[in-house]
């Protein structure tokens, strides 16, 4: 176990090294919810930002979004598609879970999970997380960390 602790703790600081110069990598981890590990799977699976033409495209190479099938005036839409990174799913639902009470990730869940169930507002919330992320990647600021303001 020593063993693959020292080569744990190894990995993880050339990992950190390597990163610590990227401004992508630096506006990530502001996102509530996202460390130095699940900022660094987000940096490394999604790699360049770029290719992808907007958020909503990322999400959906994410498998983050609903399969949707469209017949004349008849739309179904299902569950998430599943398709694409499963280590940036995995890494959007686990930010979200940990996400800081107050946070405009924590505010859209509570509010799904009022109406729709706690399944539905995490995979939601990792969707808004995604496209933040997007936007950390390719502007390397967050806008959209404040929570919303409450209706009036």
């Amino acid at each position: 176990m020593e063993i693959f602790d020292v080569e744990i703790d190894a990995a993880a600081r050339l990992t950190a090294e390597r990163l610590s110069k990227d401004p992508g990598y630096a506006a990530v981890r502001t996102i509530p919810g996202v460390g130095q590990i699940l900022g660094s799977v987000f940096v490394a699976e999604i790699g360049d930002v770029s290719r992808f033409p907007g958020p909503a495209q990322l999400a959906s190479w994410a498998g983050l979004t609903p399969k949707h099938h469209e017949s004349d005036t008849t739309v179904h839409r299902g569950r998430i598609t599943k398709q694409g990174s499963r280590l940036v799913r995995w890494a959007a639902v686990e930010a979200v879970q940990r996400a800081t009470k107050g946070s405009r990730l924590q505010a859209l869940h509570q509010r799904i999970e009022a109406r729709r169930g706690r399944n539905i507002a995490t995979v939601a919330a990792a969707r808004e997380l995604v496209e933040m992320v997007f936007y950390a990647l390719r502007d390397h600021t967050v806008r959209r960390l404040s929570p919303p303001l409450a209706a009036a």
